[in-house]
């Protein structure tokens, strides 16, 4: 559905040239959910506005649809815009109209007439759960609602793609899974494809199948999200797992000298990660009984993305040198990742 081939955008010039895109290509495939992840000037909103031209690429082509829009005529482009929908981090919906007059104003020029108008508004409103908002304004609304709003409008001209900018960074958790949630329900009633841009992980994992990192314009890595996550190949996509996991907490906590982390002789801190699809057996506890090792766990954190285990656990594994060696062979035989955070069989951290 959308193609992205060398697409660059710089600001400013000369030593001042900032990179906001660089040379970033990807393909999006149809009824996918794409997420684009990156912390504040990564590049992703930059991104975002080039698929649609409200930013013109300095270099590269945008296909979506097997439309090339960069080759498109200013009249051509407005029309081809009419298939793409978008939403934003602030809703910008226009405060002096109501609900159903906001909803409506793509509409505009349309050729439908007023009462074709009417019931697909509607429509929209019935499908984002507004319909008793019809004729209040936005300053009537909560922000979950205003989103919907924005989205119902989005959805107006039918587009086949949706792009989301940071659209729930302004809403509160519990009103982000909710939005997150109707996206997902109209990605599969509708079969939209949809480019969501975040810089939070929870977003990505909650809903997209696939997700592309950027860091300082460039997209440094991409995949599906299972593998992305499980496997980051990158430091930049291994720091957002960080942002979102308590597993990372152990090293901080060894450094600072946490009683915790005070290992009798004999005893391992590890940390076992699952990256692995097929991770669903039991493993600690079949060790513990295998080969005649206590395992105490300190932190978990384990979650089910793609209908698969995600995370992972610290603990404190004890017992004879040999059966210890063995258990984490185990581990490893099983496709758990093991990292010995700390080992209390040695006196120099330099020979653990």
């Amino acid at each position: 559905m959308i193609e992205l081939k060398h697409l660059c955008r710089d600001f400013g010039e000369g030593k001042l040239t900032i990179h906001a895109v660089n040379d970033v290509s990807l393909t999006i495939e149809s009824g996918d959910v794409f997420g684009v992840i990156g912390f504040s000037g990564a590049g992703k909103s930059t991104l975002v506005r080039c698929i649609n031209l409200l930013e013109r690429p300095d270099s590269g082509t945008v296909l979506i649809d097997d439309v090339e829009m960069t080759a498109l005529k200013s009249g051509e482009l407005r029309e081809a815009r009419k298939k793409i929908g978008m939403i934003f981090q602030h809703f910008n919906l226009m405060p002096s109209r109501t609900v159903a007059e906001n909803i409506a104003y793509p509409l505009k020029g349309s050729g439908l007439s007023r009462q074709e108008r009417d019931e697909k508004v509607r429509e929209l409103l019935k499908l984002v759960e507004l319909e008793e908002k019809e004729k209040a304004y936005p300053s009537q609304l909560s922000g979950g609602q205003k989103q919907r709003v924005a989205i119902a409008r989005a959805l107006a001209n039918d587009p086949k793609v949706l792009l989301c900018d940071e659209a729930t960074s302004a809403l509160d958790p519990q009103t982000t899974k909710q939005i997150l949630k109707l996206l997902k329900t109209l990605n599969e009633k509708l079969g939209i494809t949809i480019v969501l841009i975040t810089h939070e992980m929870a977003v990505v994992k909650e809903i997209c199948s696939h997700v592309a990192v950027m860091d300082h314009g460039s997209v440094v890595e991409q995949g599906d999200v299972y593998s992305v996550f499980a496997n980051p190949k990158m430091q930049i996509t291994r720091n957002f797992i960080r942002t979102t996991s308590n597993l990372h907490k152990m090293e901080e906590l060894i450094e600072e000298g946490a009683r915790i982390a005070d290992l009798q002789p004999g005893e391992l801190i590890i940390r076992l990660s699952y990256v692995e699809r097929n991770v669903a057996e039991a493993v600690i506890s079949q060790v513990s009984r295998r080969y005649n090792v206590d395992i105490n766990i300190l932190f978990a954190n384990v979650e089910i993305l793609q209908g698969s285990q995600l995370g992972g656990t610290v603990a404190i594994i004890s017992g004879e040198r040999a059966d210890v060696t063995k258990a984490i062979e185990y581990f490893i035989e099983k496709n758990v990742e093991v990292e010995v955070l700390k080992d209390g069989r040695v006196s120099d951290p330099a020979d653990a």
